[in-house]
């Protein structure tokens, strides 16, 4: 069975927001001792660690209005690649100059991997849309 394009891109959309969702869900509930098996020191204060927490959570629902509707909220779509890459170079340039944190690294992959997936699904179903309106 051959899954079609906007599939595809529906399916991608709801894995970046279930993604964002659950880093949302992490931020929230992590303790010190997890903390620091990241490789970063404990803090008594959490406020903008569960600030972080709530905007990825906020995120993810503005994830999943493509997903629901690729036509509709197609601007969502353009947004979502837009958020991804500024995540990627974030997080790259923190790894570069503030701290050599091996999960901000990875986060920054994985960050560079939904930003191009997206980014090329999209360009692809924006081609077959063209393609269907001739």
């Amino acid at each position: 069975m051959k899954l079609k394009l906007d599939t595809l891109l529906r399916i991608f959309l709801w894995a970046i927001a279930f993604h964002s969702f659950l880093v949302g869900i992490g931020l929230i509930l992590v303790t010190n001792d997890i903390r620091i098996l990241f490789g970063f020191k404990p803090s008594p204060e959490h406020f903008f660690q569960i600030q972080g927490g709530v905007f990825h959570i906020v995120m993810a629902f503005g994830y999943t209005m493509p997903a629901l509707s690729l036509k509709k909220f197609e601007s969502m779509i353009i947004f979502t690649i837009i958020v991804k890459l500024c995540a990627t170079l974030f997080l790259l340039l923190y790894f570069t100059f503030g701290s050599s944190n091996w999960i901000i690294l990875v986060s920054g992959i994985i960050d560079f991997l939904m930003c191009l997936i997206a980014f090329i699904l999209y360009k692809l179903f924006i081609k077959e849309q063209s393609r269907l309106k001739v």
